[in-house]
């Protein structure tokens, strides 16, 4: 029995009517009008036999036509747009399984970002997409749901001094006359369909993995991310066979929103985890763990966002775990905690739940990091209730169970209880089920995580808050991680002359590790330090125009913003750095500054 699709509030589509199976792009890339244009053709399946109109979302599109499969004009008609949701387009297919749409997109297309040459490390132009969650229907005319799967086939034509990538089998040179064909076997949800064009070369990882970059950004990126093939033996021995052929990473320019994107096949990633020093490499890991959970298995809607990504967190930290050791994932695993509980303080009580209800609401607005580690948090108390042994072999199933198909939170709470819990004899009450799931902040079973690295960190801000000399400190041989928790152990009143002293010592405001940067930031522009010395506020400046990822910025911007003089300061920064950020961002920071 084929199920029906889950109620998408984010989506006008109706999959249970019509539903698309295959999307075949054609598309000419317009640098000079910012607009990509062409024709989608999409086979359909008729789930119901009375079912004779095709809707799809869209946002900003300009339908020229649609044709069937023979040439001959369909009706259709274009919704009034809403600001979040876009325009449902409508089409009388009638009992055709093929319709073709022919349209161009609007230059200020939300998942598009379009970048001059001073914009990128090449000084060539750069365009990439980016369409989690539900922006994918400002470039393509789709069923926007993350529920519908498709596969996928392109052909994109592009300046030949430029090379195109899409989420699909990927050339690894540049074509001479500039056009690219892809393809995509294996069916995804269209907020994983991708596309990136700029001035690039590849170099490989390793048998099945390799690295796409500016020619500047290249080496290095390929030094950092030597780990990846072991990354992904690591993966496929916790949870199965890795099904998407290559895992290939893209460093895309800074003004990407965020950390890493994990569209299959092709990973886009920030440049910011180029620390020169592999600290920040769990980041792919991530991206890598959601071939299984997201991509492989994906969140019906976005309410079900965990699904997705505390899954993936958990799943991350059990890479990083299998590569790096114990203590080392000890350590991401008491930074995750001080996250959640910074988020926790930061939201709402509904928008701590484990199951959003993001109805009425741009998806992008949801909260931030619940769903990463209050869910893993979930998974960790799993594992820790019934065994790691029993729940890894619940995980692998899992992912075997649901491959290439969509999860809500009550179908797998139900999946959990039959295949999981009641087999180990492990009620809802034991786990407290409902306060985690369905219930606000974090629960008071919820496992602790120790780690003596940190507590070496703890030992040294205590002798540091005692009057203790910054120089004798001992600080041999912390690592990334350990500087972070320094920083943000600093008491924010901390006196002017302590925080020049470390920032003397240690060189937190010319740091080339974003983690580190930004804690030091948030600490500055919250105590105010940031107005006490030109040089930090002139590192300021520069980090929040230079980084255009969201959730870095975000944390900077909020601290900055906490005072009158502080927001006034992140207002005369943003008027500069705006136009660089990436419509993501700019949606983020527009709410924390109050921006017009």
């Amino acid at each position: 029995m084929t199920r029906s699709f889950i109620a998408d509030p984010h989506s006008r589509s109706r999959p249970n009517e019509v539903v698309v199976r295959h999307s075949s792009f054609d598309l000419d890339v317009d640098f000079a009008n910012r607009r990509l244009s062409g024709t989608a053709t999409l086979d359909l399946e008729h789930r119901t036999a009375d079912a004779t109109q095709l809707v799809l979302d869209t946002w900003r599109l300009d339908v020229t036509a649609v044709r069937s499969a023979d040439g001959g004009d369909l009706s259709f008609e274009v919704g009034e747009h809403d600001p979040v949701l876009g325009s449902a387009l409508t089409i009388e297919v009638g009992t055709a399984d093929r319709v073709v749409v022919h349209y161009a997109t609007s230059p200020e297309a939300r998942a598009m970002q379009w970048l001059e040459p001073q914009q990128t490390a090449s000084g060539k132009p750069f365009l990439f997409t980016q369409a989690q969650p539900i922006l994918a229907r400002t470039w393509i005319p789709c069923q926007d749901s993350p529920a519908v799967r498709v596969t996928y086939d392109a052909r994109v034509r592009v300046p030949p001094e430029l090379m195109a990538l899409m989420s699909a089998e990927n050339p690894v040179e540049r074509s001479a006359d500039g056009s690219y064909r892809f393809s995509m076997p294996q069916p995804v949800p269209s907020y994983l369909i991708a596309l990136a064009v700029g001035d690039l070369e590849f170099r490989e990882l390793g048998g099945r993995s390799g690295v796409y970059a500016e020619p500047s950004v290249v080496d290095g990126a390929a030094w950092e991310f030597a780990d990846t093939e072991a990354m992904i033996e690591a993966a496929e021995r916790l949870y199965g066979p890795y099904r998407w052929g290559r895992y290939d990473i893209l460093v895309l320019p800074p003004s990407f929103p965020y950390g890493g994107m994990e569209n299959p096949r092709l990973t886009f990633a920030t440049p910011t985890i180029l620390a020169g020093d592999r600290s920040l490499v769990t980041l792919i890991a991530h991206e890598l763990a959601h071939s299984w959970s997201g991509n492989l298995v994906t969140n019906a809607t976005w309410n079900d966002i965990w699904l997705n990504e505390g899954f993936t967190v958990y799943f991350e930290t059990r890479i990083d775990e299998e590569l790096y050791g114990g203590p080392y994932t000890d350590m991401l695993l008491r930074l995750g905690r001080q996250d959640l509980d910074r988020a926790v303080a930061d939201e709402e009580p509904r928008d701590t739940w484990l199951e959003l209800d993001l109805a009425g609401r741009d998806p992008d607005d949801g909260p931030t990091k619940i769903p990463y580690e209050k869910g893993s948090l979930f998974l960790r108390l799993i594992e820790a209730t019934v065994g790691r042994e029993r729940f890894d072999a619940f995980l692998r199933s899992y992912f075997d169970t649901f491959a290439f198909e969509s999860m809500d939170t009550a179908t797998f709470l139900a999946h959990l209880r039959t295949e999981l819990l009641e087999p180990a004899g492990v009620s809802d009450e034991d786990l407290q089920l409902e306060a985690w799931v369905h219930g606000p902040g974090v629960p008071p079973n919820a496992p602790e995580f120790a780690s003596d690295a940190f507590d070496r960190v703890d030992e040294q801000v205590a002798v540091l808050v005692d009057g203790g000399d910054v120089a004798a400190l001992d600080t041999a041989g912390w690592v990334s991680q350990q500087w972070v928790h320094f920083v943000r152990a600093l008491p924010v009143d901390s006196p002017p002359a302590t925080l020049a002293a470390v920032d003397d010592a240690f060189g937190f405001s010319a740091s080339g590790n974003i983690e580190i940067a930004t804690a030091w930031l948030e600490l500055a522009g919250e105590s105010g330090y940031v107005f006490e010395q030109p040089a930090v506020d002139r590192a300021l400046e520069d980090f929040l125009t230079r980084h255009g990822r969201a959730l870095y910025i975000r944390r900077v911007y909020e601290k900055l913003a906490g005072t009158e003089r502080g927001l006034a300061r992140a207002r005369e920064i943003y008027a500069t750095a705006r136009p660089s950020y990436h419509s993501v961002s700019q949606a983020v920071i527009d709410r924390v500054v109050g921006w017009p």
